[in-house]
């Protein structure tokens, strides 16, 4: 139903997720980011609380291991070849794909970047988005909607597009980047357009976060 991207920045330490499906508010179910410890995307038959699991397993015994986490997780899901995961730690990547998902689906994991799909077009989406999160220059958000938009050019979600999501954590106690678009005919496109306006008008406020105004007169805030 889904392609989403998950990765992490080693020199900075983000971790984050970009998705986008068929259906309404994919954000609310399927992103979850915890700062300093990953990166999770849920999709397929979604279930949320694998997302948590896996976090709460890099942060706990797995020690930082995406891959440990992640099957201990699907471990207790008696439906995990429903599922399809990727996960981010602070030690790699790692992903997973139930043999009940449905329609075109895959993943393609690497140390830094992981990307999966269901029900997609076919399988371009998936090599563009790698390429694309590669070659962009940026902050860790910018690469991950470069991929986002990758894998939407390519094909995308086979059903068509609704909703979109982008959630970044630093090291800051709040997220770095938190947007999402749950209901557009273009809801990547959307998202991008989104974040420029977002950028435009958060870095009017210093590290302090007293707003020190940046708009021209007349500006609506």
């Amino acid at each position: 139903m889904t392609f989403s991207v998950v990765a992490r920045d080693p020199g900075s330490g983000s971790f984050g997720v970009a998705i986008a499906t068929a259906r309404p508010s994919v954000g609310a179910r399927s992103a979850f980011v915890t700062a300093g410890v990953g990166a999770c995307a849920t999709q397929a038959i979604v279930n949320p609380a694998l997302a948590g699991a896996a976090l709460a397993g890099l942060a706990g015994a797995a020690g930082g291991d995406a891959d440990a986490a992640l099957r201990a997780a699907l471990a207790d899901d008696p439906d995990a070849a429903r599922r399809q995961v990727l996960l981010a730690g602070p030690d790699g990547t790692a992903a997973h794909t139930g043999d009940e998902v449905a329609g075109w689906n895959g993943h393609l994991v690497e140390p830094d970047v992981a990307v999966g799909g269901n029900l997609l077009a076919d399988g371009e989406p998936l090599p563009a988005m790698l390429a694309a999160f590669h070659v962009c220059p940026g902050d860790l958000a910018d690469r991950l909607l470069a991929a986002l938009a990758a894998g939407d050019a390519a094909g995308g979600d086979s059903r068509g597009r609704e909703s979109a999501a982008l959630l970044v954590v630093d090291d800051r106690p709040w997220p770095a980047v938190d947007l999402r678009i749950d209901h557009d005919a273009d809801p990547v496109g959307a998202l991008g357009r989104l974040l420029t306006r977002w950028r435009t008008h958060w870095t009017a406020y210093d590290e302090t976060g007293v707003f020190v105004p940046a708009d021209p007169p007349g500006a609506v805030r």
